[in-house]
């Protein structure tokens, strides 16, 4: 069969889309392997996670995300700002919602968070501090700023439902191998963790500026993550570093990010802001079973964009440098 896809991105983490909206394409198994073999980085493709765009009874669109190792993530805040802007471009206007596996949210086209730079605004409103919601096997109700000496030492951490499981732990310095060893550990302990957990270690570089690390169950450690950006943001002003419903600018390998954690009634939500950014439309030729042996053919090459992509790292990067880590 042949299939059009895009690659995209948000904050360099990576994405390959697909189109369903007119008509389902795969079976549930065909989905797993193909999002094996698109997102294998050894491959002709290669990326964190596949997205499929299918239509929906309940919202202008649904979005299903799967990462490498074909299990489908609850969430993707990084994957929501680019279907919402595949089907903004699609349907001709500036506002969509988008179901997800947990609930619906909207995504609007925001202001450019540098110049020349496509950014929309994602909201994350399925979120719950319960632990049951993540799960967790333990027996209080929430797990706010607390150690788990199951999982290490010397360090404590939030747990939040974004509705896709994290947890976050506010650190003095990010150093990857611990990120990496952690959670590693974290997805093998299923009698803690039975779903696994992504991992956020964050990090204050000015009272209202972050730096957040994911390591993301199902992928490892990737350029960044929207819903761990957004749950990092989220327990930043919960354990009351920075007051809610105030912007955070929110730093990551693949540039920045805009975010605004709000609470009313006792109810959590994240407005997440950033690029959506389209880098090549190709047409994949491919059978089942033997689907490696696919045959890419490139029908575009969005250059600019990824330009002016290029130039918000340069501008993120020398913010960064500008801070005083503490």
């Amino acid at each position: 069969m042949k299939l059009p896809l895009w690659k995209c991105h948000g904050s360099g983490n990576d994405f390959i889309l697909i189109n369903e909206y007119e008509a389902i394409l795969f079976s549930e198994e065909e989905r797993v392997t193909l999002s094996q073999a698109f997102c294998d980085r050894t491959g002709k493709l290669g990326a964190d996670g596949l997205l499929f765009f299918q239509n929906s009874e309940r919202a202008d669109g649904k979005m299903r995300m799967f990462n490498p190792d074909g299990s489908e993530a609850e969430m993707c805040g990084n994957g929501l700002r680019c279907i919402g802007r595949f089907a903004c471009e699609q349907f001709h206007t500036d506002s969509v919602s988008i179901e997800t596996l947990k609930g619906v949210s909207q995504v609007v086209r925001d202001k450019p968070i540098y110049k020349g730079v496509e950014t929309y605004q994602a909201e994350l409103n399925t979120i719950s501090l319960n632990i049951k919601d993540i799960p967790i096997a333990m027996t209080s109700k929430s797990l706010i700023d607390q150690a788990l000496p199951e999982l290490a030492t010397g360090l404590t951490f939030t747990a939040v439902s974004m509705p896709n499981p994290h947890l976050v732990s506010i650190v003095s310095q990010i150093y990857d191998t611990t990120l990496q060893e952690i959670g590693e550990k974290a997805n093998q302990l299923t009698t803690l963790f039975p779903k696994g957990v992504n991992v956020n270690f964050c990090q204050i570089i000015d009272e209202a500026a972050i730096y957040v690390r994911t390591y993301e169950r199902g992928v490892g450690l990737t350029q960044s993550c929207g819903s761990g950006m957004s749950a990092s943001a989220l327990v930043y002003c919960l354990l009351g570093y920075y007051p809610f419903s105030k912007s955070i600018e929110v730093y990551n390998r693949g540039g920045l990010v805009s975010c605004q954690a709000t609470v009313s009634h006792h109810q959590h939500s994240v407005l997440l802001s950033g690029n959506a950014t389209f880098m090549f439309s190709n047409t994949i030729e491919f059978d089942f079973p033997n689907i490696n042996l696919m045959t890419a053919y490139c029908d575009h090459v969005f250059v600019e964009e990824i330009q002016n992509y290029g130039r918000l790292l340069e501008y993120s990067e020398g913010l960064i440098n500008n801070f005083r880590f503490e």
